[in-house]
């Protein structure tokens, strides 16, 4: 099977991004760039690829909602258990991507992976929809499954067990802040000449921004 994609391109002409107009801290040109793709009609503007180191030594990635930011970083919630939980418990170095085709941006971010104390995800988990709440619970999150019927089943069970209840935050569920020490910030350009600004943090204090070639 063969197919020749080489004549699919796009010439991006939306905007730019200039030393002049990037705000200094990166934490900042970030949540600029958050406010305005979400004001667009960008769909799941706050989904990110995390990337994780894997027990075989291979990048994983995958696609995780960005839930809340602020200058101690970004936080994310999934299953402790499950494959990027396990492989944050081995190696906490993490990279994240947004792609928001609709204003032609990427960011990429690098830090490190903490848990949340369990009183912000209990706060978290508490505000989500109850069927959220169930298969947080019902989901062994990257186990192998014998079929869909399998665990259909346990979330039949699990929804009956707690009618008229409350459902409380299961141990094995909870969130994570990237605490990051490099951004970068992307915006395509006409001609394949995009512009590229890199934040590496020095020093746990000092953010250095420097323009990188495209």
């Amino acid at each position: 099977m063969h197919k020749n994609l080489r004549d699919i391109r796009l010439d991006y002409q939306k905007s730019e991004l200039t030393e002049k107009m990037a705000r200094v801290n990166p934490f900042e040109q970030f949540d600029v760039w958050m406010t305005e793709v979400l004001q667009s009609v960008q769909p799941e503007p706050t989904a990110m690829c995390l990337s994780t180191i894997g027990e075989n030594g291979y990048p994983q990635s995958r696609m995780v909602l960005l839930k809340d930011y602020d200058d101690n970083g970004l936080v994310f919630y999934t299953n402790y258990e499950s494959q990027k939980g396990r492989a944050i418990i081995r190696d906490s170095k993490i990279s994240l991507t947004f792609f928001w085709a609709i204003l032609e941006r990427q960011v990429r971010i690098e830090g490190i992976a903490s848990k949340l104390s369990d009183a912000e995800s209990d706060q978290y988990f508490a505000s989500r929809p109850r069927e959220s709440q169930l298969s947080a619970i019902v989901s062994k999150q990257s186990r192998f499954l014998s079929s869909r019927e399998e665990i259909l089943s346990a979330y039949a069970n699990l929804e009956k067990g707690f009618q008229g209840k409350p459902i409380s935050r299961p141990s094995y569920w909870g969130g994570y802040r990237i605490i990051p020490h490099r951004f970068e910030f992307w915006q395509g350009r006409p001609g394949r000449l995009h512009d590229r600004l890199l934040y590496t943090l020095h020093d746990f204090r000092k953010w250095e921004r420097v323009r990188l070639a495209p």
